[in-house]
């Protein structure tokens, strides 16, 4: 996993006119996917795909399931969850991706600095 910059991504998405947002799309399901050891994930890639063969309708359940992986990998740490996936997919039906794809990131972000805070704890122990 990468940590990644949400405004930078944010702003790269409109100056490209959408290319950085659909690579940041998949690389960041691959990276949710990474994170949640789930058997047989459709890939970042397939993602896209779906979504752009059914012109945006895979885009809503897709998501979803991010909201309800973000959900289920907060629990496994131990953390307070709400049900994202309705909040993600709210903002997906009005128009507002950027923000779900920002939100996502800063969860993927906060799971990252978790995984640093133990490997760094661990080495420290292990000295």
């Amino acid at each position: 996993m990468k940590k990644r910059e949400i405004a930078i991504s944010i702003i790269l998405t409109f100056v490209t006119c959408g290319i950085y947002g659909i690579y940041w799309f998949i690389v960041m399901t691959d990276e949710m996917n990474l994170a949640s050891n789930k058997q047989n994930p459709t890939s970042g890639g397939m993602a896209f795909l779906f979504t752009f063969l059914t012109c945006g309708i895979y885009g809503y359940y897709w998501a979803y399931r991010m909201g309800e992986q973000v959900d289920e990998l907060k629990q496994y740490r131990g953390i307070q969850s709400s049900n994202t996936g309705i909040l993600y997919l709210l903002l997906c039906i009005f128009g507002l991706s950027i923000v779900t794809y920002a939100l996502i990131q800063s969860e993927l972000n906060t799971m990252y600095d978790i995984g640093n805070n133990q490997n760094n704890q661990n080495n420290y122990y292990q000295q």
